[in-house]
């Protein structure tokens, strides 16, 4: 009998080419699609609930995959912690309907990127180290000005750009404490690099480079030339997925 198994995925991904498989590269679904393939001695598709690029980290990556194997859940979660590398771990194992998708069946998304406010020896291959002064109020500012549904074209790569660059952004927000900022983005989708997009363009607007209106000017405009720089990978971390 065909079952479906959803997984929960915690990976540091610096020494990863991102998600997807690449041929000779490793990546974090090869990872775990030839270690499941060794446990469940069988062919295994593994499906993420999205990518994330060259260096990105994820608390909570979900994903699935279909088989006739009989072996259950709490082996499965063991057999692949045993196999896997320690920049990879599963932390939960669960049989699911047999239409759950991890990619289609998603609501929704949230990323949070890390902003260390100086220099860390410790933390930096897990945040973007920032060292001159920014003004929060204008970031915040600035940053309420994506919720809602708004077309992102000005904050994504421009071979990603597929059919309608829209997105609609329910959540938006700044976390700060004395050595960090972290900000927080739920939306139901995401284009290729707009959250690092978004993060590298906002610290412009905290340094003063941008004011709030050139924010705006800058999303309507619709023209990745006009936006900032692209944040680094090592701060970005998906989060949450929600179903």
């Amino acid at each position: 009998m065909l079952r479906n198994i959803k997984l929960e995925i915690e990976y540091d991904g610096t020494d990863f080419y991102g998600w997807q498989v690449q041929p000779e590269l490793r990546t974090v679904q090869g990872e775990v699609q030839d270690r499941l393939q060794i446990i469940l001695k069988q062919k295994v598709n593994l499906i993420g609930s999205g990518r994330t690029d060259v260096g990105v980290h994820a608390l909570r990556q979900v994903a699935n995959f279909t088989t006739d194997s009989r072996l259950d859940k709490d082996s499965i979660l063991r057999g692949l912690n045993g196999l896997l590398p320690d920049d990879v771990v599963i932390k939960k194992v669960e049989e699911v309907d047999l239409d759950f998708n991890a990619r289609y069946s998603a609501k929704s998304r949230t990323y949070q990127y890390r902003i260390y406010l100086g220099r860390t020896a410790i933390l930096r291959r897990y945040v973007w180290q920032v060292l001159y002064s920014l003004n929060v109020e204008s970031l915040v500012k600035a940053t309420q000005q994506i919720i809602g549904e708004h077309d992102f074209s000005s904050f994504c790569v421009t071979e990603s750009s597929k059919g309608s660059n829209i997105c609609k952004v329910s959540e938006a927000t700044w976390e700060k404490s004395v050595d960090e900022l972290i900000f927080i983005i739920e939306a139901n989708r995401f284009l290729h690099t707009m959250v690092r997009s978004l993060v590298g363009t906002l610290i412009e607007v905290g340094r003063g480079y941008f004011s709030v209106s050139d924010f705006i000017d800058i999303m309507e405009a619709k023209d990745r030339t006009k936006a900032g720089p692209t944040a680094p990978a090592c701060g970005l971390y998906l989060a949450e997925v929600r179903y």
